[in-house]
């Protein structure tokens, strides 16, 4: 496991940013509640409801991902589909890639504003996910980010089982902390804590969190949580409460973990998340009314969710969301 010492810096940094404060930044992620679909959606129907959230004032999408089509069917339509929506230059369109093949195909579509890279503290992990060593994914990385500043994009970091593992890899607290501070040696600036199977209480959750804003709150530390419906509010709260101003999450909480045990475990829902920053007296970016939008993924889900269906009702949905 790689291990090293945190570098600790003043909050007077020139790189320390807004995220001291109550404004929270919000991260819609379709991308990550379709690539678990076995039915295949039409490009169109992706271009159409990402439209639809660009309407209705999401600034930041992880709309896509640039992987072998063996591994993930549904994003291998991902260039055509950006190619459809053409997104405005106010809207982060956030490509996931592993590779360097994967950062030139995102950059190529000119529509992706930042790459984002899975790294992990479990070896495990990687190596089910990406066919990486800790070691191969950090010269991945700075390949990527190589890629990334030639083309004038961001990149972000997620880190995958951030919050425990179920496969039996060292893990701790200290682990996360050095798993960030390796992150901003490579001049990672946007990290994204991953609780990827939904391990995480509440309770562990505020700690880890609270253990990375205390060594890094200069940077952007977000979370990428998964959850029982039941337990979602809990951990967004404990989340903001540590200081994170960074949050995932999917509408209507589409989308499940391959690798959670338990088939309650998901996506944290957007609207539960922004009622409960709402709650906590939380900055949030206007949106509009997302009513549309819930009926939508629900079509969505309940379409593709086993296999390829006529995609009308769901298309009408996305239409009038624009309207």
């Amino acid at each position: 496991m790689i291990f090293i010492r945190p570098i600790t810096r003043s909050p007077n940094d020139p790189i320390s940013n807004v995220f001291m404060s109550d404004s929270v930044k919000l991260i819609e992620c379709p991308r990550d509640a379709w690539q678990g679909l076995k039915g295949q959606i039409p490009a169109d129907l992706k271009t159409n409801y990402l439209q639809a959230l660009i309407s209705a004032s999401f600034k930041h999408i992880d709309a896509v991902s640039f992987v072998s089509p063996n591994a993930i069917p549904q994003m291998a339509d991902s260039e055509q589909v950006l190619k459809e929506l053409a997104p405005p230059d106010d809207v982060e369109i956030i490509g996931i890639v592993v590779n360097e093949k994967g950062a030139q195909r995102a950059i190529a579509t000119e529509a992706v504003r930042t790459l984002g890279f899975p790294y992990s503290i479990s070896p495990t992990f990687l190596q089910n996910n990406q066919r990486q060593t800790l070691e191969d994914a950090i010269e991945e990385l700075e390949k990527i980010e190589k890629r990334a500043d030639d083309a004038g994009l961001d990149t972000v970091v997620y880190i995958s089982m951030a919050f425990g593992n179920p496969y039996g890899d060292d893990w701790s607290v200290d682990e996360v902390v050095a798993a960030v501070g390796l992150l901003e040696l490579q001049e990672i600036r946007m990290i994204s804590l991953a609780d990827t199977v939904g391990l995480a209480p509440p309770e562990k959750i505020q700690q880890i969190v609270s253990a990375v804003m205390a060594e890094y709150g200069y940077l952007e530390i977000g979370v990428h949580l998964h959850s029982r419906p039941d337990e979602a509010a809990a951990k967004i709260g404990a989340a903001f409460e540590a200081g994170c101003r960074r949050f995932d999450s999917a509408i209507g909480g589409l989308g499940g973990c391959p690798f959670a045990q338990d088939a309650l475990v998901g996506n944290i829902p957007t609207e539960v998340v922004i009622e409960t920053l709402r709650k906590q007296g939380a900055q949030l970016p206007p949106l509009k009314p997302l009513d549309a939008l819930l009926k939508a993924t629900s079509e969505i889900g309940a379409r593709y969710k086993s296999q390829p269906h006529n995609n009308g009702d769901a298309t009408n949905s996305l239409e009038r969301t624009n309207n």
